[in-house]
């Protein structure tokens, strides 16, 4: 799955950065809101499936840049439990390009050293896919090279409301506390659990919104915001939103280390 043979731009030498990014103030968790398929395609004279199609090679570029260049998560928004009000033959054609893809490419992705984890409700997606999702969830458990989460049927509000829940349970049960419940114990009920939250938030497109994606995780998270629809976003456009990212100040509420506080 890792490897390139359509962009040039591309080819590096293993762990190779491009000029200008400092490893030591690379992200370590990159998130991407992956907007801008049907767009793209409308523009080529393209039906809107050839969008998706062409923004799945795009991720797969992405892929290979965070593992070749250290970082060690990255977790893209797939399908939001929004889009299932889209068109049912594109939903449909959704739900078979995602199992394709993962019957296709979990394989070399196992031997890359890519552990997949998948975020959201799995209860609405065709049953084979499922199995799909599982399977490669335990082919790839104990790989370290990268962490790679799909956000598929996911919404972040009905993610925090089931965190509530479950909770409550456990609370009702009597293994809980109220008192017990803190940030940590919520964290602990996300689908994200046990994966750091997200150092940088890229969307394609030019949209400016985060379209219900991990509001709990990206409390502190830096945003960037690309007018490249997202099958065009690749290897220089990462590379711009990295070097940006490297410029922020990261304070999490605190002053910067540099600061001085007014008298």
């Amino acid at each position: 799955m890792l490897q390139s043979t359509t962009l040039p731009t591309l080819t590096l030498q293993p762990n190779a950065l491009p000029k200008g990014l400092d490893r030591d103030r690379l992200p370590h968790h990159v998130a991407v809101i992956m907007d801008g398929n049907g767009r793209w395609a409308r523009r080529q004279g393209l039906p809107r499936m050839a969008g998706h199609r062409q923004g799945a090679k795009t991720l797969k570029h992405l892929l290979r840049c965070c593992k070749d260049w250290g970082i060690s998560a990255l977790t893209c928004y797939a399908f939001s439990s929004e889009n299932w009000a889209r068109p049912a033959e594109e939903v449909t054609f959704l739900m078979v390009l995602f199992e394709q893809l993962l019957r296709r490419e979990i394989d070399e992705m196992n031997r890359e050293g890519v552990r997949l984890s998948f975020a959201g409700n799995r209860a609405p997606l065709p049953r084979s896919l499922q199995k799909q999702i599982r399977q490669a969830e335990t082919l790839t458990a104990r790989n370290q090279s990268i962490r790679f989460t799909i956000a598929i049927n996911y919404g972040s509000r009905s993610e925090l409301i089931r965190a509530c829940r479950r909770l409550v349970e456990q609370s009702c049960d009597g293994l809980i506390a109220p008192r017990d419940i803190d940030e940590e114990a919520i964290a602990r009920q996300l689908y994200t659990a046990g994966i750091p939250d997200p150092d940088l938030l890229i969307r394609t497109s030019g949209e400016m919104r985060l379209s219900n994606f991990l509001l709990w995780q990206m409390a502190y998270t830096e945003l960037y915001f690309s007018d490249a629809l997202w099958p065009e976003f690749d290897r220089d456009a990462f590379t711009r939103a990295l070097l940006e990212y490297q410029k922020r100040d990261r304070r999490y509420g605190q002053l910067s280390a540099t600061a001085t506080v007014p008298c």
